[in-house]
């Protein structure tokens, strides 16, 4: 079966670096005084719970031979006292750091979700939604604890190991010495997963990002995918997928078992030596059973801060391919930006120049080629030709949404790409083929295109478009809650609703990209008059299909072979007998 886009794996094959961590370290600052207390209280109760194998081998060795009641309800207490302080002290720290892993996901997340809203369209045209929407959600999740926990818990489990030992050797050295003895066991087992322990888990996040990709996909396009019947196909692809994930996931599991399974069988191992060397090779002379007893507790500890080590060793080698993923999208470059020096763009009148501009969307391979055109104030033009022929790029272009390659485009005989982009289009309209709609009220969608505007502004703008008698069809009307995308409206009404948002900005220059496609003939007559109203004085760049709807445009250009083959008004163009005249016959004998 052929390979789609959604089995290629990212490369989260990357060595350790440190470098990630030291760049991480912005976000760990921030939180550098909750988690010192955190590490605070981690210490106290984790010195707190050491003390408990000492008093248990006091009580074993002096307080029950000697039958000394009080003393022993005395100690008992003190035992469980050590550990109602150790759970509560432990209790308190897991909260903060609770606390301090949201508020280091929150910073990175909205670092991420600002740097994506200024990233250039073309980011979004080379990568699919679902690996974009896993690295904001999964990746940062799967860092944020290893930034926040995992640094601390990293600190507290060498001094856990440096304070277990001290408090052993000071019990009985020779007993320390049988307890350190699985360690080279434990490091060679260690040596013989870790890679393929990693490799398991970058496999699991590959396989996760392509499910993720292809789901978000699916569920975009599932009124495409129930049109055509691909529902088995697509179950199909989405099982292979899943099966995928699921024996990645397994064969992770296989290797993170063999951990704890491994610790498990050295600290049993670890203390039935204990009671060996110290039953029968040492002697009951030289070691007490408060002595046995308090080491076997050791023991038990011992092994518990390596295993978490090594744990946290494989989170960070995780979290390091994770990171990697996070800073590369930061670091992703916003080729459209204002450059340095960029100027405030003044109210423009909409004068239009291309001068020799060529651009295109890979190296190599131009779109348009050495393209000039002059538009003046409040003229309107009309772009036409084939598909693919460059119209939708010429007007993205005056948007500044892609940067030229060479040449340059002006307003008001002002480079574009030397002006702030805000400024540039704060002064411009745009609807473009895909009439989006966000979640939220009607109202809300329209205010969009100018956030202060007054209910008032909003109807006088739906009524232009002839969107306000169908908008007040609905039982809440204007404030009728509409989900993503629109799904409960027609594509005619998502269009009408997204050419009020876009003349609600009061543009100088107006971009109508295929504007009334999917609006009814009736519809489009009664538009026609408030556009005809609309564009006087406004410069309008118009992208149609229907070459009937732009026969009144001032100048029309028809887009092919790279570039203007054919301009003028319609009358003279069917006066030229050339592409455009044998395009407008066509569609005229078609209708």
């Amino acid at each position: 079966m052929a390979r789609n886009k959604f089995d290629i794996d990212e490369n989260l094959e990357s060595p350790f670096d440190i470098r990630h961590f030291r760049r991480a370290l912005v976000y760990i600052k921030k939180q550098k005084n909750p988690m010192i207390v955190a590490f605070v209280l981690s210490a106290l109760s984790a010195g707190i719970a050491l003390s408990a194998p000492l008093i248990m081998q006091h009580v074993v060795d002096v307080t029950i031979p000697a039958k000394a009641k009080w003393p022993l309800v005395g100690w008992s207490a003190l035992v469980l006292a050590t550990i109602v302080v150790s759970v509560i002290l432990a209790t308190i720290r897991s909260r903060i750091m609770t606390r301090v892993g949201q508020d280091i996901i929150f910073d990175i997340r909205t670092d991420l979700f600002k740097h994506l809203q200024e990233l250039p369209f073309q980011y979004y045209d080379d990568r699919p939604q679902g690996k974009i929407l896993i690295r904001v959600v999964n990746y940062v999740n799967s860092v944020s604890d290893v930034l926040s926990n995992g640094i601390i818990n990293f600190i507290l489990e060498i001094m856990n190991l440096l304070f277990i030992g001290a408090f052993m050797f000071a019990v009985n050295a020779k007993l320390s010495l049988v307890i350190l003895g699985g360690l080279p066991i434990f490091i060679a087992i260690m040596l013989l997963i870790k890679t393929k322990q990693r490799r398991a888990w970058q496999a699991v996040s590959n396989k996760s990002s392509n499910l993720n990709a292809y789901l978000q996909e699916s569920i975009s396009g599932i009124r495409v995918t129930q049109i055509f019947t691909r529902e088995e196909r697509n179950e199909g692809i989405f099982t292979r997928l899943s099966v995928n994930y699921r024996k990645a996931w397994m064969r992770t599991m296989y290797f993170n078992f063999l951990v704890p399974f491994s610790v498990d069988n050295l600290t049993t191992i670890v203390t039935t030596s204990i009671y060996f060397v110290g039953l029968l090779a040492l002697g009951p002379q030289e070691i007490t059973f408060g002595v046995i007893l308090a080491m076997s507790s050791y023991a038990a500890r011992f092994w518990q801060p390596i295993l978490s080590l090594s744990n946290l060793y494989n989170s960070f080698i995780n979290a390091v391919a994770y990171l990697e993923r996070i800073f590369e999208t930061l670091d992703e470059p916003v080729t459209v930006s204002d450059v340095k020096g960029a100027r405030e763009l003044p109210p423009i009148r909409g004068r239009v120049t291309f001068d020799d501009m060529t651009f295109a969307y890979d190296p190599g391979h131009n779109i348009l080629e050495h393209l000039n055109f002059d538009v003046k104030p409040g003229e309107s033009i009309a772009l036409v030709g084939p598909t693919g022929a460059g119209k939708t790029t010429v007007v993205n272009l005056i948007s500044r949404f892609y940067n030229v390659t060479s040449g340059k485009i002006l307003i008001d005989g002002e480079d574009i790409s030397e002006v702030k982009l805000k400024s540039l289009r704060s002064q411009m309209g745009i609807m473009l083929q895909d009439s989006f709609i966000f979640s939220g009220t009607i109202l809300d969608n329209i205010r969009y295109g100018k956030l202060d505007a007054t209910e008032e502004e909003i109807i006088a703008a739906a009524k232009t478009v002839c969107a306000d008698e169908f908008i007040r069809e609905f039982e809440q009307g204007y404030r009728t809650e509409v989900n993503e995308r629109g799904s409960k409206l027609s594509q005619g009404q998502r269009q009408l609703i997204s050419f009020a948002r876009t003349l609600l900005a009061n543009p100088r220059i107006l971009i109508l990209d295929e504007a009334t496609s999917s609006i009814d003939a009736r519809t489009e007559r009664l538009l026609q008059k408030g556009l005809n109203e609309l564009l006087k004085g406004r410069t309008s760049f118009i992208i149609a299909h229907r070459l009937s709807t732009v026969k009144n445009c001032d100048r029309i250009m028809y887009v092919a072979d790279k570039g203007i083959a054919e301009s003028g008004s319609h009358d003279e163009l069917m006066a030229l007998r050339g592409r455009y005249y044998k395009l407008y016959s066509a569609q005229k004998m078609e209708a």
